[in-house]
């Protein structure tokens, strides 16, 4: 099994569409493991998080653990926890951020990567970006509204709002994301990890 998780790897770094981080040697971030039980889909690794080689390891990423119930050992060290950007890579800095992530790359990596995964029991979507993508939604749909209505999209999918500080604004004016989302999250990532 880990020769299929290093083959894949090797074909992401060998893809023409990758070659310019390749030749830099940017290696793609992402976690995946065959003893994965739930799996994170963010929207592409930031600036830092590529040059440090670690995914969620800023105030976003205490946020989002915070939010799991999960300490930063189980986070990146259990391997029940895979960890599947909508893109492996930087994108770059836009206007207003940065840039989102390349259309068709995690369409064409995903599936590879989830066949060697067979325990998901449950995906969290993180954002706008994973959330729009995975539960086939248009830009008409507001995210607000999406994780408000988490429910529906059980027990495969559970989108979140991403957990950047500048997000404390939205969960002040929401205040049952707190109240209500968090908790359901928090007991169903205890009972998988704990069964």
């Amino acid at each position: 099994m880990q020769s299929e998780f290093q083959k894949i790897f090797q074909e992401i770094q060998a893809d023409p569409d990758n070659e310019s981080f390749t030749k830099q040697g940017i290696k793609p971030l992402y976690y995946a493991s065959s003893s994965a039980r739930i799996n994170i889909i963010g929207q592409a690794p930031g600036r830092i998080a590529q040059e440090k080689m670690k995914f969620w390891d800023d105030p976003s990423g205490d946020r989002l653990r915070t939010w799991l119930g999960v300490s930063r050992d189980v986070f990146y060290n259990s391997g029940m926890i895979a960890i599947l950007p909508m893109d492996f890579y930087y994108p770059g800095k836009g206007k207003s951020g940065d840039l989102p992530p390349r259309k068709g790359f995690a369409q064409n990596w995903h599936p590879q990567l989830l066949k060697l995964m067979p325990d998901i029991q449950l995906t969290i979507l993180v954002g706008a970006y994973a959330t729009r993508s995975y539960l086939h939604l248009g830009y008409k749909d507001r995210l607000t509204d999406i994780v408000r209505n988490y429910q529906q999209y059980l027990p495969d999918y559970f989108p979140i709002v991403h957990p950047s500080p500048r997000n404390k604004i939205w969960e002040a004016k929401n205040p049952w994301f707190e109240e209500q989302v968090i908790p359901d999250l928090q007991r169903r990532i205890q009972i998988i990890l704990n069964n």
